[in-house]
């Protein structure tokens, strides 16, 4: 499968995406950009990585990655992420996409990334499946999230708060179980921390994140 021969689905979210650009830097200068170098360290060869949103990650790669494929359907957080690529240390190549039909070859790539996206994608198995597909077996998944509370009465808190969340996030959900979907799309969890982030009172409900790093056998 070649580039070309995919037709994304058009997906905009110009409000959402102007916001999220704004509160970006915000979140990185609270701790956001740590959580970046932990994700990606030691990370090498060829990577794809789904909705990278504004390109946050791209000066966090290492230099032992030889490239990276980011797939961002968004237009305005597409041309953010392209202004993002064009600063970074590695070459990354940034294209119009979606994850749950990703525009690459099977087996084309060492690592997959995964980065506070999959909260958002319409069906995340879907999204998952493309992932596992696209990576070579022993390769990586690396994913960032903010996931489903462990805590009961948080995790309710999140599922009344879903009822709104999406529709002011740009399609975001508060709660998901993403660690439990990535084990369903056959990777193997091999580690996983998880902590409560929360740079503002609004972000409560989705406090509770993970960073880890799963293997495709």
């Amino acid at each position: 499968m070649t580039i070309d021969a995919v037709s994304p689905r058009r997906i905009s979210h110009p409000v959402f995406a102007r916001c999220y650009t704004l509160l970006s830097a915000v979140t990185e200068a609270a701790g956001a950009s740590a959580h970046r170098d932990e994700l990606l360290a030691g990370l090498r060869g060829e990577v794809i990585e789904v909705g990278p949103g504004n390109g946050r990650n791209f000066a966090h790669y290492p230099p032992e990655v030889t490239g990276v494929l980011a797939v961002e359907p968004e237009p305005y957080l597409r041309r953010m992420a392209a202004r993002a690529a064009s600063e970074a240390q590695i070459p990354v190549r940034v294209v119009e996409g979606d994850a749950d039909r990703l525009p690459a070859a099977d087996q084309r790539f060492d690592a997959g990334v995964a980065s506070l996206v999959l909260c958002s994608v319409p069906h995340p198995e879907r999204s998952l499946s493309e992932l596992f597909r696209v990576v070579r077996p022993g390769g990586q998944l690396r994913f960032y999230e903010h996931v489903r509370a462990e805590d009961g009465r948080h995790a309710r808190l999140q599922d009344w708060v879903d009822h709104l969340w999406p529709r002011v996030a740009g399609g975001c959900h508060t709660g998901r179980d993403t660690v439990a979907a990535i084990e369903a799309a056959g990777f193997v969890v091999e580690r996983e921390r998880r902590f409560f982030f929360q740079p503002s009172v609004l972000a409560k409900p989705v406090a509770p994140h993970v960073i880890g790093i799963a293997r495709r056998p």
